[in-house]
């Protein structure tokens, strides 16, 4: 490299910066050394990082760019300067908290160059908040954002089942928070509880109880695995920092599009995090979470027995009043015997009145009989008799001319009938050139050229007898099969109408 008042000299072994030499009057030095890009670059970025091996630099994040490649770069800035930093994919995804925009961190990593834009930049290996008021700042703006979007609503948060089947616990499986949770349950009302242990601290901690909530809600409902009715996400107390995995938006929008409703059991009575807003409910501990999903058993018993000895005397009670009220309304009631005494009166009289009745009209009828057999005299009986007779021979003269007439509108009808017959019989239809199709193996009748196959045998029937035939290939229609076959079988006869009124009429159907 050149400049106004000479040569920049770097040492090729140590890459230090070497002071620059007085130019020669005439020509260079002839000890003067040429770099070639790539190198003069090696030997910066050695000399950088050699210097600023390890750094921490507290700034406040600026422009921060993600690309598809999971590199995270951005800047870090004061007052006075910009400072480019990188942070590779690997190291990104081990942090405990992700860079934004206007937070003051402390960032601690190495020196390097890029050659590539000829600058410097800080690779960044960790990342920390620059105190605690850079974590409520971004706490707060974080709460801001997600209680802009309707994530903290009470109008979206659903009821805490009153005694849930199965309970679903995200936490820790080898800490004291599911302990005392049990312990809680068994003491209270013993319930079914699944257990999905996460981290509860640490870079994967929100990604964990992000992803169990997700699972328990994924369960199908009547699957090998039950579905929680209700679940808990529990911790135990700690720092902000300890406890900033469930401020992290990923489990707070799990928690938010929980279908099962969700309690919030994170840190103690004075810990608040942002999962805490987006819950259903919110306990100040994990024991008060037991204590809000199940009820007390001892206490539903006393109740139930309470309400059963409440609903006996109330039955009790309910019997006398109405057993009062029966024994008032039956003394204002005859007595039975009463009821029955009138009722047996009224029947002896009754039966009194019914045997005289019946002597006086076996009386009456025996006087008008006496009356009709003295009316009734030989010279009447004759009389009688004969106009009888006569009758009776009016009648017979009028039968013979009756009969005969009705014999005669029956035979007419009977001719109308045969005249339709005849006019409705089909082999009237053959004898113009038509002629029925049969199915010769099933005896059916074809009606449409679909109903053939080929090859298919049939019986071709004329007004004057039948012949078999077969389906030719292709059009579907028959052809007459050969003379011999055709030989074989003479044309059938017409039938006679017997005398017993069968005419024979075929069925065109």
């Amino acid at each position: 490299m050149s400049g106004e008042n000479g040569h920049i000299r770097i040492d090729p072994v140590t890459g230090e910066i070497l002071p620059a030499a007085e130019p020669a009057a005439s020509a260079p030095a002839p000890n003067v050394v040429e770099y070639s890009v790539s190198e003069i670059s090696t030997a910066i970025r050695r000399t950088m990082e050699d210097t600023f091996g390890f750094v921490r630099v507290r700034g406040e994040v600026g422009r921060v760019s993600r690309p598809a490649s999971g590199h995270v770069y951005l800047d870090l800035k004061d007052e006075k300067a910009v400072l480019a930093a990188v942070i590779w994919r690997g190291t990104a995804k081990r942090l405990k908290m992700q860079p934004e925009q206007g937070l003051e961190v402390v960032a601690t990593g190495r020196i390097t160059t890029y050659a590539g834009q000829s600058k410097y930049q800080l690779v960044i290996e960790s990342l920390e908040p620059a105190g605690l008021g850079a974590l409520m700042a971004l706490l707060e703006e974080r709460r801001k954002k997600l209680a802009a979007e309707g994530l903290f609503d009470e109008a979206r948060k659903k009821p805490i089942p009153w005694l849930p089947k199965v309970i679903g616990v995200v936490t820790s499986p080898s800490g004291a928070v599911i302990r005392d949770i049990l312990h809680r349950l068994s003491d209270r009302f013993p319930r079914h509880v699944l257990v999905w242990p996460v981290r509860v601290q640490g870079e994967t901690c929100a990604a964990e109880v992000a992803r169990a909530i997700a699972g328990f809600n994924a369960l199908p409902e009547h699957g090998p695995i039950p579905r929680p009715d209700l679940v808990i996400v529990a911790r135990g107390g700690g720092s902000l920092e300890d406890l900033w995995g469930f401020n992290e938006e990923v489990v707070v929008r799990a928690a938010a599009a929980s279908a099962i409703p969700l309690i919030s059991a994170v840190g103690h009575e004075t810990d608040w995090t942002l999962i805490d807003h987006a819950a259903d409910w919110r306990a100040p501990t994990p024991t008060a979470a037991a204590e809000k999903a199940v009820p007390v058993r001892a206490d539903l018993m006393a109740y139930v027995h309470e309400l059963r000895a409440r609903l006996l005397r109330a039955m009790t009670a309910r019997m006398e009043r109405e057993t009062q009220r029966v024994l008032a309304a039956a003394r204002a009631l005859p007595r039975p015997e009463e009821v029955l005494a009138m009722a047996r009166q009224r029947l002896d009289v009754a039966a009194h009145r019914l045997s005289a009745a019946l002597m006086h009209l076996a009386q009456a009828r025996r006087a008008q009989l006496a009356r009709a057999e003295a009316r009734l005299s030989p010279h009447l009986l004759r009389r009688f008799i004969g106009q009888e007779r006569q009758r009776l021979a009016a009648l017979a003269a009028r039968m013979p001319r009756a009969a005969e007439a009705s014999l005669e509108r029956r035979r007419a009808r009977l001719e109308a009938a045969a005249r339709l017959l005849d006019s409705l019989d089909y082999r009237a239809v053959l004898k113009r050139g038509y002629a029925l199709v049969h199915d010769a193996a099933k005896g059916g009748l074809l009606t449409a050229a679909a109903q053939v196959a080929p090859g298919q045998a049939l019986r071709l029937e004329f007004h004057d007898g039948a012949m078999p035939a077969t389906a030719a290939g292709g059009g579907g229609r028959g052809r007459p099969a050969s003379g011999n076959a055709a030989s074989r079988e003479r044309p059938r006869a017409p039938r006679k109408p017997s005398s017993a009124g069968d005419d024979g009429q075929g069925s065109l159907f």
